[in-house]
């Protein structure tokens, strides 16, 4: 009985989010490894929100300085993750929209990152090693592809630091559930 008390008298507190059992991902083709969320600062977990972004239901919106990325669920509520965003000097902000979205994609490195890393591949093939993860949406401006991504992460313990190239990266199964819940041309506001 206390619980609806509690969410009752605090209408800016965060509701916590039941993280899905192992099992929700055995039909997924490569091993979702799920991340022990003690170990991540309380803010990094899901959490149902309020909508303080002021965007309209079905945009994703990126507090970089933060390192939240929350879907607008109505003009009231918002679903709020953790994320990892650009090293200094790799950070991107603006708007775009989801131009295509892929499951367990391949990753191709861009020629300055193999030139930053000598020896990088080509092509790094999709599964548990693979940068992107286990999702990733494309975001695309004016028609073309900008190159950055939300995608999920194979180095989990850089959620909620300034880590990528400027992607926004996400927990593995944070990036699924994301993926579940919007379609190609849901706008992204980058801030």
């Amino acid at each position: 009985m206390a619980l609806p008390l509690v969410v009752l008298s605090g209408c800016q507190a965060a509701l916590p989010y039941q993280a899905a059992p192992a099992s929700t991902y055995a039909s997924e083709p490569f091993p979702v490894r799920l991340v022990n969320r003690d170990r991540f600062d309380p803010s990094m977990r899901p959490a149902h929100v309020p909508n303080t972004t002021g965007a309209a239901a079905g945009t994703i919106v990126v507090d970089t300085s933060a390192k939240h990325l929350y879907l607008v669920e109505s003009k009231d509520s918002a679903m709020r993750y953790g994320i990892a965003v650009g090293k200094s000097g790799y950070g991107w902000k603006g708007t775009a929209t989801v131009g295509r979205m892929a499951k367990w994609p391949p990753w191709y490195p861009t020629d300055d990152m193999k030139q930053t890393t000598p020896g990088l591949p080509d092509r790094i093939a999709p599964g548990a090693q693979n940068p992107l993860g286990a999702r990733a949406l494309y975001l695309y401006k004016d028609g073309r592809d900008t190159y950055y991504r939300i995608h999920g992460t194979s180095e989990p313990w850089t959620i909620g630091t300034e880590a990528s190239s400027g992607c926004i990266r996400m927990f593995n199964e944070d990036v699924i559930a994301l993926y579940d819940k919007v379609s190609p041309g849901a706008k992204v506001i980058v801030r």
